[in-house]
């Protein structure tokens, strides 16, 4: 067969972005994030057990710009990975399978993880009495 007349595979540059593809991606990327932050919490409560000099250092950067915006980036993984898992449970059991349910159910998992994100801050704030 000649060489141009196989089939080509379609590239993702003919696709239309769609909120399942965006959905599909985002779960996987927030998984890999949630075990990297995972990591970053082990190291945190090494230095916790290891004396107060080595925490003074983790709580200082985690108090820095850097260190919150991990924090808030791991928080926000953590409630789209598990809102997006209880949506993939949710069709586990046979149900929003229509089209029309796949783009509600993503638009949910994705405002509802910013939703989750923003009370979850609000709480830390409003201990800590501010920013």
């Amino acid at each position: 067969m000649p060489a141009n007349a196989r089939p080509l595979s379609p590239h993702l540059s003919i696709y239309r972005w769609q909120i399942q593809m965006v959905t599909s991606i985002l779960h996987r990327a927030t998984g890999i994030a949630l075990a990297a932050g995972t990591i970053l919490l082990v190291v945190a409560l090494l230095a916790l057990a290891s004396g107060p000099d080595a925490y003074g250092k983790v709580a200082a950067f985690c108090g820095s710009w850097l260190g919150m915006l991990l924090l808030v980036g791991w928080t926000w993984s953590l409630a789209y990975h598990l809102l997006n898992g209880i949506r993939h449970l949710w069709q586990d059991l046979g149900y929003g399978y229509l089209p029309a349910q796949f783009v509600r159910n993503g638009w949910i998992v994705s405002i509802g993880s910013l939703i989750l994100t923003a009370l979850v801050w609000a709480c830390v704030f409003a201990q800590r009495g501010g920013a």
